[in-house]
């Protein structure tokens, strides 16, 4: 052997494993899967089965786990099936699909203006769904499905305005859409203020009540159409989930990579925008939960990425256990707004002092 010639290198493994692994499906299609990320999306829908458990068991009315299942399979006493089928599951379905809208949506916003503060909620999506409810409610004395539509037409007209307001040149920063978007939210707070002084007691009332977010008195009727819009709108958000990645580089980083910046960032905030008119219109302005869903996902994961279907079981599991907290810990009539939106204060003010800090 030459002792001039040097010897073949040997592949040097990493000293970190990496953060995901790519599933090749055939010979043109290949998915990443963050392994941490399966793991907490497994342990959060095992949650979610676990309060929906309990919220099927507990209540005035108590029923055990043996004719839970046989009620759902449509055995077991009338009196059981009614409680059941008519009363607990519609509002126990209503809560997670509202949940997962609201996680994922929260989780596109703040992915797009790469802002934690950054939610439909604080930059006026939602505030405009609910205006759009309230105007229906107030002015139209309108029924269940008109609320609906009319907080589908208002959660897409404010979205509108907002975008064309944040827009310039050619794309939209993400700190003017948040700080637009926080002054329109005040002027629909005010507006919506405005329509309660004008109404009667019994709307003002019904307006006031729905403004809170609440599960009492949902049904099926509520429960179906947001499946639909969640079955519609949820798979394509999913499958945007690394543009969306890509997209919270930068744009111009996103720009090098080949991806069409504004195109990308239109079609998530187009699709967010849907499932929190949608969830909106189903259980009203449930606050907080588009905050602290995405936050609290991109911790139990240590991803840096967008993370949209952690983020929507994060707020799959938030808004029923913050309905059987309200239900059984604070009082049996508290709406679920109620519950999240102190939950959700706390953790708003524990995120501001973490940005604080950091920034020192």
């Amino acid at each position: 052997m030459n002792l001039l010639q040097a010897p073949p290198l040997r592949p040097v493994r990493p000293a970190v494993r990496p953060a995901f692994r790519v599933l090749r499906l055939g010979a043109w299609f290949s998915v990443r899967i963050r392994p941490r990320a399966v793991l907490v999306s497994l342990a959060l829908l095992a949650a979610v089965l676990t309060v929906a458990v309990v919220t099927l068991t507990t209540g005035d009315y108590r029923i055990p786990v043996p004719d839970v299942v046989r009620a759902l399979l449509g055995g077991g006493d009338p009196g059981t099936r009614f409680v059941v089928d008519s009363l607990r599951l519609p509002r126990l379905t209503t809560g997670i699909l509202v949940g997962l809208a609201l996680g994922a949506s929260g989780a596109v916003f703040q992915g797009v203006t790469r802002n934690p503060l950054g939610s439909p909620d604080v930059i006026g999506f939602g505030t405009g769904a609910a205006s759009g409810a309230v105007a229906v409610l107030v002015l139209a004395h309108g029924g269940p499905g008109q609320v609906a539509l009319g907080a589908l037409a208002g959660g897409l007209t404010v979205a509108t305005a907002v975008y064309l307001l944040a827009l310039r040149g050619r794309g939209v920063q993400g700190f003017r859409l948040v700080l637009i978007g926080i002054g329109v939210t005040g002027m629909l707070t005010a507006f919506n203020q405005w329509m309660l002084t004008r109404a009667s007691l019994n709307d003002a009332l019904t307006a006031q009540i729905w403004l809170t977010g609440s599960l009492n008195s949902r049904g099926w009727q509520q429960a179906g159409p947001l499946a639909l819009a969640l079955l519609l709108l949820l798979p394509p958000l999913l499958l945007l989930g690394p543009r969306a990645d890509q997209l919270e580089l930068g744009d111009d980083s996103a720009h090098t990579l080949g991806l069409r910046v504004e195109r990308t960032r239109l079609t998530l905030m187009v699709l967010a925008v849907g499932l929190v008119a949608s969830a909106t219109a189903a259980a009203g302005p449930i606050g907080f939960v588009a905050l602290a869903a995405p936050q609290i996902s991109r911790r139990l994961t240590r991803s840096p990425g967008a993370g949209f279907g952690p983020a929507a079981l994060t707020g799959a599991l938030l808004v029923p256990l913050g309905d059987l907290a309200a239900q059984h810990v604070l009082s049996s009539e508290l709406p679920v707004g109620v519950a999240t939106g102190a939950l959700g204060g706390v953790y708003l003010a524990f995120l501001l002092a973490a940005q604080w800090r950091s920034a020192r």
